[in-house]
């Protein structure tokens, strides 16, 4: 997928940007990401959706275990589990690696395009902010006008 990180800060031309900013700028693009990326996927999705996904990822315990039983019986031996799990370095019956693992599956079966979206997202984000990168940087101060040579 993508990293939040020094790199992606590289990548759009604000490595520049002051050590003290940078993970509170990272911080507020993953913030904006997720926003974006949430209100992009809601479209073309019941209620009845929406408040099964928003409750999975709220970590309602109940219905994770309700979703794997009707769609993933034997989570723990997907790939996608045992690299989630590898991943993030949680105790496969760790909580929260299932419930992250519920939000992905979950995902893959109701917006099977939704790492499209994430990289449309980004990539309209990423666009934004190059554009917007001397402001951003307080670069962008307007030169005088020129004196005409005499």
């Amino acid at each position: 997928m993508f990293q939040l990180d020094d790199k992606f800060l590289a990548d759009i031309g604000l490595n520049d940007l002051p050590d003290e900013q940078k993970q509170a700028f990272l911080q507020h693009i993953y913030e904006e990401l997720e926003l974006r990326v949430g209100t992009r996927l809601s479209d073309g999705l019941s209620d009845q959706q929406l408040e099964e996904f928003e409750k999975i990822i709220d970590r309602d315990h109940a219905v994770i275990d309700s979703w794997l039983a009707a769609h993933v019986q034997d989570y723990t031996n997907d790939q996608v589990f045992q690299r989630m799990q590898q991943a993030l370095k949680l105790d496969p019956a760790d909580p929260n690696l299932k419930a992250e693992y519920v939000a992905t599956k979950w995902l893959e079966v109701n917006r099977p395009d939704y790492r499209d979206v994430v990289k449309t997202v980004l990539d309209e984000l990423k666009a934004e902010i190059i554009a917007n990168r001397d402001a951003i940087l307080g670069t962008d101060q307007q030169q005088p006008p020129q004196a005409p040579a005499a």
